[in-house]
Formats: C-alpha cells, structure tokens, sequence
C-alpha cells in the first residue's frame, strides 16, 4: 500500500506491531483501519480533511461527551419527511435526488458520530471533499445548504440540540475566486446551425420535442409532462396548461402558447388516450426495432428472431414519459455522435484507476461543455430571440418568469400580450 503524500501534510503509515495504518496530525496519532484497504485510505482522507478545516489545530478531547443519534441516523430520518414533503400532484420531485447526494456525502466521512458533534469544521471538511468530487462552486453552495437545513428540522423535531444548527449557518459557502471549486459554465443560448446538427441523430421523436421546446420557450420538465388533455386546441394559438411546473408552489399559474409552427408538430402526437404523455420513449423503442427488423437482411429462418434476445432482467427500460435527466441524456448522445466525441472520453477501459477515472471524466466534461448542448439552452436561445423582437418584458411574460414586482393585476394583460407573440413566432 502507497503512502498518500499531500506536500506539507503527513503521510499514513503502517504500524506494524498492529497491524494499522497510521497518521499522527498535531501530535495526535489516527488510526485508519488496517493497512493496505480502502477502508484506510478513505478514513486518512477524512481525518486529513478534518485536521486542515480547524487550522491543523489537534482535537480537544476535554469537549463534553455527545449524545443523542447519530448522523447517518439523521439523515435515514430527514430522507423519509423529504419524500413526504417534497412532492407535487403525489409524486417526489427532483429536490429529494439532490438532497439524498449531499447527504451521502456527508455520511460517507461521518456517518457513525453523534449528529450533535457535527460542527462547523466538519461542515468545511464536507465543502472539501465536495471540491474533491469535482462539483462546481455554486453547487457545494447549495448541497451544503441543504444539509444545514436538516439540522435545522432536526432541530424542530428535538433530535440535535439548536446550537447545532446555529453553528452551521455561520459557515461561509465558497466564493468565486477563493476557493479550489471550478466554477459552473454559464448557461447560453445554442446556435441555431448547432441545433440543426444534431437533430439528425436524434430519435424522431426527441428531435420533435427539441423543435418544439425551441419555438415555444417552455422549460425541459414542461415538455416532458405534455398530454392532450393540458392542451387547449379550441382557438388560432393552442395554450398549454402544465400539470405541474416550477413555481406551482408559488400558486403561479403557468399557460404556455404554441402558434401554428410549434401546431404543426404536436398535431399527430394529440391523436392519443387524452391522459397519455404525448412523447413516449416506449413508442419511439417499438418504431426503432420495427425499422431494424425491416432492414433485416438475414432470413427469419436464421438468426435471432424478433423478441427472442430481450434481456430478461434490463437494467433500464423504456417507459411511458422522458424526464429531464433522459431527455437531456438523448441530446448529449446525439452531440456525441454528431461531433464525433473520441471514444478513449466516453468508453471505460477495464484497468482505469480512480485517478485516471477522474482525469478522463474531466477530459469528457470539458469535451461536452465545448461541443454538447443541453435543453436549458433551447429555452435560453427563445428568450433571446423574443427579448431581441419584442422586448425584455415580453421575453419574461412568454417564458414564464417570476419577478418581485410582477402581481396578479397584470396577469390577464401578460397572458394576452403572450398569446399574441406566439401567435408570430410559435
């Protein structure tokens, strides 16, 4: 087992009377579990990230006792009241994926302690191994956000003392400039001709909600949710009523315009059961092997017969609607293929150490940032098209947004002045 060497931070060592790998950090000795595992490497890095966030200052070990559960505890009990509270229409949203990321960070370097020992400096050694996970500034700022506003439930429920949580909040999230954290891309508009070229990779289907996320402005999980029964076909320009969008919570109502363009795509997908989600990756899987068994040159007497190579058990299937993180995933592909990504970026070689793992995958990123869209900009590219035709605020009528001094009296006038845009440009 290689020392970890860290420039002016002591490396690990092997106690051999023991039999465990050792650090010694301020005079004080750590023992990492036994020499030669993961397990070791993983508690050094801890206990290292720790020692730097006090100021390599040793460990006062006249504190009082702990008490109380511990941090992995807590979070199992935050996870269960996040399913419940985190939810629109019956179903968990997104927030409680993200919460469930922050939080395993957490417990993967403090899982097994008190959750009322879990103090600031243990808060900066969760931001570090963040960084190290390379996760974008903005991002830490708010996974950390995230896990103090457990504390402050937990509070509320008397499992941590209030101290606790108070504590936390006065950890300052990182700032641009002054910290190890990359910073995340802005998010641009894509250019049209871009646009046009990766839509020749794309399944038909995801290449129709691409043309018509495009004309019509409306955020990625809005055109996934599209039914014929959300869309009203009775005048010139058709008007989308989401089941559920972003500021519901907000009580907001959220109508989307599709004028004649943005018609002509979403006719045929209307012909359907009126509560069925109209673009359906289980349709486009049936239509693509219906298209590969046509182009079968081999007889049927020979080969593979159709249905008879399924995978009993998939990994994955297709189902009845995309979500975001599939819809975002077919355009990346397609970008991929249409500005030929080098397969050492995308393939995962058999004897890939963690180190070279994680330099390729920063290889990838960097690939996809410079070459790869994502459906967020599909909405940005209609806002600068409108901001560019009709105005600021037309810009921020049709697409939705909210704002401090936008109130209910113009909400009849925003929805006429919206109808009347999409009307030229939908």
């Amino acid at each position: 087992m290689a020392r970890r060497k860290h420039g002016s931070v002591p490396g690990l060592r092997h106690h051999k009377p023991s039999g465990k790998a050792v650090v010694t950090l301020s005079g004080q000795d750590f023992y990492c579990g036994t020499w030669g595992t993961k397990v070791a490497l993983a508690e050094y890095d801890r206990q290292v990230a720790e020692w730097l966030a006090r100021g390599r200052r040793p460990i006062d070990h006249h504190a009082e006792e702990s008490f109380g559960v511990t941090l992995v505890e807590l979070a199992a009990a935050y996870k269960t009241f996040a399913k419940g509270y985190y939810r629109k229409n019956g179903k968990i949203t997104n927030e409680v994926t993200t919460i469930i990321r922050a939080l395993q960070v957490a417990c993967s370097l403090y899982g097994r302690e008190p959750a009322n020992d879990f103090g600031p400096l243990k808060l900066q050694a969760v931001q570090q191994r963040m960084v190290k996970l390379d996760w974008c500034r903005r991002q830490i700022n708010k996974q950390c956000g995230r896990i103090v506003r457990m504390f402050s439930w937990a509070v509320s429920q008397e499992l941590v003392r209030a101290d606790v949580a108070q504590a936390l909040r006065e950890v300052n999230g990182l700032h641009k400039g002054r910290s190890e954290a990359r910073e995340s891309a802005p998010v641009l508009p894509v250019d049209e001709s871009v646009i046009q070229v990766t839509l020749h990779h794309l399944p038909p289907i995801v290449a129709d909600m691409v043309r018509l996320q495009r004309l019509t402005g409306c955020r990625p999980e809005e055109i996934c949710l599209l039914r014929p029964c959300d869309v009203d076909t009775s005048g010139p320009v058709w008007s989308y009523r989401p089941e559920s969008h972003k500021t519901q919570h907000h009580g907001r109502e959220r109508v989307i315009f599709i004028g004649p363009k943005g018609q002509d795509i979403l006719r045929p997908y209307l012909l359907r059961d009126k509560s069925a989600f109209c673009f359906c990756p289980a349709e486009g899987e049936r239509k693509r092997r219906r298209a590969a068994h046509e182009r079968r040159a081999t007889p049927l007497a020979y080969g593979n017969r159709p249905g008879t190579n399924k995978s009993r058990s998939p990994k994955r299937s297709a189902g009845d609607r995309y979500t975001t993180w599939s819809y975002g995933r077919a355009i990346r592909r397609a970008g991929e293929v249409a500005f030929g990504m080098p397969g050492i970026l995308r393939l995962e070689p058999k004897d890939e150490t963690a180190d070279q793992k994680t330099i390729r995958l920063q290889h990838a990123r960097q690939w996809r940032d410079k070459h790869c869209w994502s459906p967020n900009q599909l909405r940005h590219s209609a806002a600068t098209e409108i901001r560019k035709r009709f105005g600021l605020e037309a810009a921020q009528v049709t697409l939705g947004h909210s704002s401090a001094d936008v109130t209910q009296v113009y909400a009849e006038r925003d929805l006429e002045k919206a109808s009347a845009i999409m009307a030229q440009v939908g």
